[in-house]
């Protein structure tokens, strides 16, 4: 099998990682992937849908894999399709489940999936009107694409005006904001592999999305994840039987089955699971901490999807521990430094790239976040300690990171 990956990110790089360790897969690319991508595999820039199909026919690619929501939303999925190329995406149709809070929240309004109240701002002048039915803090989310990032949480009435007409704003870019009940509990991402009818789903993972520890500072598009998170394994047949079925049978009957991987960023509440938000995609960081458990043949767990062969597939995994930690430029997720020299020699973890570029043989940053050391280990602990033996090693103090990945307390009190 040829595999050509649209995506630069450390997502990118663990999912080629993935693939590299296949039975069935002879030839890995990455468009446009990275300088440290391209260390170990394949990179060139395909910047147009006609590029990426002609680099699919010249060099007989069996299947394109693409990561970031970006192209998904843009109708890469449904160009390759019509082509004959096989895809493992959801179509620009299906990926509404992302690209639009507004259908989402509809949808599982529709078919009774439990979510946090809301309700939708499109003008300035409808903010009075929709804060006044919220108590405080009230989560506010861009109906759009953010990376990560489109999130706050607004302790008062002023911030939340605020937050409001700046999202409202042309420069924003966003297609109105969603005002939501703040949920209390603890969070935890789920994926789910469908063809549209059948699904399987992984492990549990767990990002650390604020800048800082203790859940502090602004929200990026995230600062560690690790996995498992065994606390989450009792909640799994809720999550499956009244969240993840419902919405499968919906988009199907929605006229968009949903195919790819689903992603659920849920809160788990005393009254149970509920929805925070869908993704289309594999989550960054939460990727770079799955992946390399799985046991699972990853061509043949895409293949399942696109032979519509789901009901086949057996999903095994590693009986041990695996951890990300993002290290992010200074300014991250502001303005950043750029040109920081990367000193890789002699890591106990592994690194996946993101913002980086080549200079005199060298790697550099450029781009907020640097790149993932992750690690695993039999236990959360050792796999903590491998992950920051490494960043306490590496010189320089231009790369900032969180200290506080895989310790959160996920009790409801």
């Amino acid at each position: 099998m040829n595999v050509l990956i649209i995506g630069s990110g450390g997502r990118e790089h663990a999912i080629a990682d993935a693939f590299s360790r296949s039975k069935i897969v002879t030839s890995i690319w990455v468009s446009p992937g990275n300088a440290g991508i391209a260390r170990e595999f394949k990179c060139l820039n395909l910047d147009s849908d006609e590029k990426i199909l002609a680099h699919c026919q010249s060099e007989d690619i069996d299947l394109v894999f693409i990561g970031p929501e970006q192209p998904i939303a843009a109708g890469l999925s449904d160009f390759l399709r019509a082509r004959s190329i096989k895809v493992f995406a959801p179509s620009r149709a299906a990926a509404r489940l992302e690209t639009s809070k507004a259908f989402a929240k509809e949808l599982m309004t529709r078919y009774s999936v439990p979510t946090a109240r809301y309700q939708m701002i499109h003008a300035p002048e409808e903010i009075e009107d929709v804060l006044q039915d919220f108590a405080f803090p009230v989560v506010l989310k861009a109906d759009g694409l953010a990376a990560g990032k489109g999130v706050v949480i607004a302790s008062s009435y002023s911030e939340a005006t605020t937050v409001c007409r700046d999202l409202l704003s042309q420069k924003s870019g966003s297609k109105g904001v969603l005002a939501e009940e703040y949920l209390k509990g603890w969070e935890v991402s789920l994926f789910a592999i469908t063809d549209g009818k059948d699904y399987q789903t992984t492990l549990f993972a767990q990002d650390h999305k604020q800048l800082c520890d203790h859940d502090l500072g602004p929200n990026t598009g995230g600062m560690g994840a690790y996995c498992p998170v065994d606390e989450a394994e009792a909640y799994r047949g809720a999550i499956e039987r009244d969240i993840l079925e419902p919405v499968l049978t919906a988009m199907c009957e929605e006229g968009c089955p949903y195919t790819g991987v689903l992603y659920m960023g849920l809160m788990i509440t005393m009254e149970g699971p509920k929805v925070i938000e869908f993704n289309c995609r594999f989550g960054d960081p939460e990727t770079q901490a799955l992946l390399p458990l799985l046991v699972t043949d990853f061509a043949e767990v895409c293949r399942a999807v696109t032979d519509h062969e789901v009901a086949k597939l057996s999903l095994s995994w590693e009986d041990q521990v695996c951890l990300a930690v993002v290290l992010a430029a200074e300014g991250y997720p502001g303005s950043y430094v750029k040109g920081i020299k990367l000193n890789l020699h002699e890591l106990h973890s592994r690194p996946y790239f993101a913002g980086v570029a080549s200079e005199n043989d060298s790697l550099v940053s450029n781009g907020g976040r640097v790149m993932a050391l992750v690690a695993k280990a039999s236990d959360l602990a050792t796999a903590r300690a491998l992950v920051y033996h490494d960043v306490d090693s590496m010189p320089g103090k231009e790369l900032i990171c969180r200290r506080d990945i895989g310790l959160r307390e996920n009790t409801l009190r």
